[in-house]
């Protein structure tokens, strides 16, 4: 199949994620994105990236001890991907707070489960990524050689509640990952969503430390800053990536927005899917009809 896109930004819409991992906070994300999402099944998920003639990067979810609420398995991605290597490469989460046992598991779903980077949301898993506490992770990223994705900004969960739902925001300020970009230098990190309210911040961070990268989930690119645009269209182009965070947003939106600012056939050929390949190491065969792992 040949590849359109490869979304670097994609959460199961499956009972996993949209009830056991999101629990109470499902209502409030789907008041923050204006839209009711549908659970779906692992297979309708992949027929639709499948007909948009997208690579997803389908993200698993740990927050449990922070929010109490059950894990999207390193288990669970990486059997979607087996049961549709075509439609999907997986991304691990892990506990941070669980130390010794989160490096264990993200050594195990990397080596044992072809996954093939970590994914860490600061703000629900209430921990600020330059704490030292937890540099034995990305340490262990750094041997691996695989990514590491960042949630960055505002977010969806808890939003509009009292309180937002005890979800603090800070820990997804761009600025933490300056240091973790500085301590580790071979370390490849992804920062998800344009960071609002710190957007400058971000950029400022990506455009000091090459080993950062912008991922351009969760916000269509109609209401992305005059600074972003210039910076996703000029210096970062090399190092900014499409992504949906579907279930919320869809290619056919994102692309369409995207398109609005009139980027060079090169620069969309790179943020659309060439970054990515060259950040996971991929090969896509677009005479066949698998998109696999390097």
């Amino acid at each position: 199949m040949p590849y359109a896109a490869v979304d670097v930004h994609v959460h199961p819409s499956t009972a996993e994620f949209l009830v056991g991992a999101m629990g109470p906070l499902r209502e409030a994300v789907e008041a923050h994105f204006h839209r009711a999402i549908p659970v779906r099944s692992v297979a309708e998920m992949a027929d639709e990236f499948r007909a948009d003639q997208v690579l997803a990067v389908l993200l698993a979810w740990d927050a449990s001890s922070a929010s109490g609420f059950p894990p999207v398995t390193n288990d669970f991605v990486a059997r979607c991907v087996a049961d549709h290597p075509d439609a999907f490469v997986g991304f691990a989460s892990v506990d941070p707070w669980q130390g010794r046992a989160a490096v264990a598991e993200l050594r195990r779903a990397i080596a044992q489960l072809g996954l093939r980077g970590l994914k860490l949301h600061p703000s629900a898993q209430a921990f600020a990524p330059d704490d030292h506490r937890f540099y034995d992770l990305y340490a262990a990223c750094a041997e691996l050689e695989i990514p590491v994705l960042f949630h960055t900004g505002t977010t969806g969960l808890g939003a509009g509640l009292p309180g937002g739902a005890g979800i603090k925001l800070g820990y997804s300020r761009p600025v933490l990952l300056d240091a973790v970009a500085a301590d580790f230098p071979e370390l490849q990190i992804v920062a998800a969503h344009p960071s609002w309210p710190w957007q400058d911040e971000m950029l400022a961070v990506a455009q000091h430390k090459t080993n950062v990268w912008l991922d351009l989930s969760g916000w269509s690119p109609r209401r992305w800053s005059p600074a972003l645009r210039d910076a996703v269209l000029g210096p970062l182009s090399d190092r900014a990536m499409f992504g949906t965070d579907y279930p919320f947003i869809t290619f056919g939106q994102w692309q369409k927005a995207f398109l609005t600012h009139e980027p060079s056939d090169e620069v969309v050929a790179k943020v659309l899917r060439g970054n990515a390949v060259r950040l996971l190491g991929l090969e896509l065969d677009d005479d066949g009809t698998e998109g696999r792992p390097a």
